[in-house]
Order: structure tokens, then sequence, then C-alpha cells
């Protein structure tokens, strides 16, 4: 198993999501022989099986809020990776809302789910798991689920910031810094505003602050989708001079081509 990146879907809104015009399945990364499930929203199990993706090899499943498009998809995961709990195996880490729900909302974890994983764990912002030697920093956002998380995740060769659902704030943003790779939920097109989330302009402050090597604009609504994510990427690029890509379902991409320290290797010499 290298190491890769790839999106089971791209979708943000419940227009976009509801009409699976962008599927809506997570994130799969793969790193040191380790397969990480991040945000398996509806439609992951078909996702998975669309894009190649052997869900019993998911090591964690990691669940940023308890939000339908970023959280359904939870329990469907973990009966595929554990035969519905009859190989126990796999680490579940989500916020504390996605996990133990909170006095308004159910979590979208069902209790049995939870028996089926080694472990399972409700982490506040500002916390850190580590594994299979990778460590992971669970990261502030200013979002409608007061709990919600981002992740930055550190491995040997590279590291990579994912924000999650978030508005924009200078605080969060540095939180992001010095990460290879940033990939952000961009869900409305140029100033279009929207509570708990990011728009265009938005993330270009977000990424001239964080100022990754990469970054990937991904989770879009209708109106970006109208407006044509391609086009949105482009401009950010132009204003802050950072590589950004707009993501698209299926897509993958080696995150160690985007490592400060494969780069320096590479440099010696010259």
């Amino acid at each position: 198993m290298g190491d890769r990146i790839l999106f089971l879907g791209t979708g943000g809104d419940s227009i976009v999501v509801g009409k699976q015009y962008r599927g809506s399945g997570g994130i799969i990364l793969q790193v040191e022989g380790n397969q990480f499930h991040i945000d398996p929203g509806p439609g992951s199990l078909v996702m998975a099986k669309l894009y190649g993706i052997n869900l019993r090899e998911n090591t964690a499943v990691f669940l940023s809020h308890n939000h339908l498009n970023h959280a359904a998809g939870a329990n469907s995961v973990i009966s595929a990776m554990t035969h519905n709990g009859l190989d126990k195996k796999g680490v579940l880490v989500g916020n504390n809302s996605s996990i133990n729900g909170t006095q308004e909302s159910e979590p979208f974890v069902h209790s049995f789910y939870k028996t089926c994983v080694e472990r399972y764990i409700a982490l506040d912002y500002g916390k850190k798991v580590g594994i299979n030697h990778i460590d992971i920093r669970l990261m502030k956002t200013k979002h409608s689920d007061e709990n919600a998380v981002g992740f930055k995740i550190f491995s040997k060769k590279f590291t990579l910031g994912y924000t999650s659902d978030t508005e924009y704030r200078k605080t969060i943003a540095e939180q992001y810094r010095n990460c290879d790779i940033l990939i952000l939920n961009v869900p409305c097109p140029g100033s279009t505003e929207q509570k708990g989330v990011m728009n265009t302009e938005q993330a270009q402050k977000f990424i001239q602050e964080a100022h990754p090597r990469l970054a990937i604009i991904t989770h879009f609504g209708i109106k970006m989708l109208q407006a044509d994510p391609l086009y949105e990427a482009r401009e950010i690029q132009k204003s802050t001079g950072i590589q950004v890509i707009s993501a698209k379902d299926g897509m993958e991409l080696n995150p160690v081509s985007f490592s400060s320290s494969v780069r320096q290797k590479t440099l010696k010499g010259y």
C-alpha cells in the first residue's frame, strides 16, 4: 500500500449530496501502511467499491463532527471493516458530538458499532492521538456543531491538514502552518456568505495565513458547482501564489510528492 490521498466524494451541502451531483463518501488517506477513512458520509460503501477501496483495510475512521455529510456512513463503514463486529479491529476517532451526541442530537455512530472496533476515542480540539506511529492533532473550528474539529496528521514524510467545516478565523488558520498539503472545505463561491463554513474569498485568507505547499478545495455546495470549482481554485491560486487544486470525485494524489523533506533531498547537490 503506497501513500496516497483519494477523494470518495466532494459534495458539501444537502442539495448536492441529496441528488448526488457529487459523491459524499469522505476521504481516504493511505500512509505508511495505514488506511484512514475521514468523514464517511452517505454512499461511502458505493464510492469505496467504485474506486477500488477495500474497507477491510481501514486502520481508523475519523469523524470531524456529527453532521450527515460527515458521519452518516460511519456505521456501514465500521460494519464493512469489521464484518459487523465478528472481526473486531481498527480505531474510531471523533469529536464528542459524533461519538456521544449532545442534548439536542443523537450521535450518528450507534452504540453497537462502537463495540465493533478495538477502541473508540472522543476528543476535543487541542488533543492528540497516535495511531501506528502517525500523530493526529485535533484542531479548532467555528461551526454550527460547537464541538467540531479539524485534523492535522503528521507522518514521517509529510504533514496533512484537513479543516473540515469552519468559518475563517486567523487563529484557526494559524493552526495549519507548516502543512505540506491542506484540504479545505469550501462550499460557497466568491463572497457568498453562509454561517459556519468558508467561501472562496475566506479560503484565500486562510491559505495565505497557513501557507501550505499545496491547497485542495472540496466539499462543494450547489452554488459552488454552478460557479465552477475549477475557476474558483484558479482565482485563489492567483491571489495567493500557492498551488490550489479543485478536488473531483475519485481524484487521487501522492502526498509525498509535496513533502518538504522530499524536496530538500532532491535539491541536495545543487
